[in-house]
Order: structure tokens, then C-alpha cells, then sequence
């Protein structure tokens, strides 16, 4: 998983293949919960890309992205946004919604 630092927002959204990115917040529980969720199916899918971006560190990246409560997590493919949810979900969920839009 990859933490996002600053580089051009559209290169990291845009790439081909699905790209998983967890917006969230240092303060925000649930963001921490879902931390390792991420980090493991990160892992195991190692043909998607997994970044985390911190709306308060990023905050213009979050507005643009329509970024309302965290953590959200927002599934892009080939450039384009596909689905997103918001809220802790456990592994198996997760993992099930991502693999929908494989």
C-alpha cells in the first residue's frame, strides 16, 4: 500500500488496472480499522494498486474526489471511478466488492 505523497493525481487515478484509494484521516478510528484490511488485500492483489491519501495533508486531492466522511475508499479503473464506499468494512466485504470490478 502506498502512502499518496503529492505527485500529479491524475498519473496515480489514472493508471490501467484497478487502483484502490483509501481516503482518510490520522484522527479517524475507522481509518485505522481499516488500515490493515487494506494492507493485507493489498498483498494479495498484487495486480491492483492500493493508496492512501490524508485529507488533511491533501485536502484539495479530497475535494476533488468528492471525499465526504472517511474513511471512503474509491475504486478506479482505467482512469475512471468506478464505485466507492465509506465506513469500516471487514476483509471478506472488501475483498468481495473489489474483486466485482476486477
Amino acid at each position: 500500500m502506498i502512502e499518496y505523497q503529492g505527485e500529479a493525481y491524475e498519473k496515480v487515478v489514472g493508471q490501467q488496472g484497478l487502483v484502490v484509494v483509501q481516503y482518510y484521516a490520522t484522527w479517524c478510528g475507522p481509518c485505522k480499522m481499516l488500515k490493515p484490511v487494506l494492507e493485507g488485500l493489498s498483498e494479495e492483489m498484487s495486480d491492483s494498486k492500493f493508496y492512501r491519501v490524508d485529507i488533511d495533508l491533501f485536502r484539495t486531492q479530497a475535494i476533488e474526489a468528492g471525499i465526504r466522511s472517511v474513511p471512503t475508499v474509491v475504486l478506479y479503473k482505467d482512469g475512471e471511478e468506478v464505485d466507492r464506499q465509506s465506513g469500516y468494512q471487514p476483509k471478506e466485504r472488501v475483498a468481495a466488492w473489489l474483486n466485482q470490478h476486477k
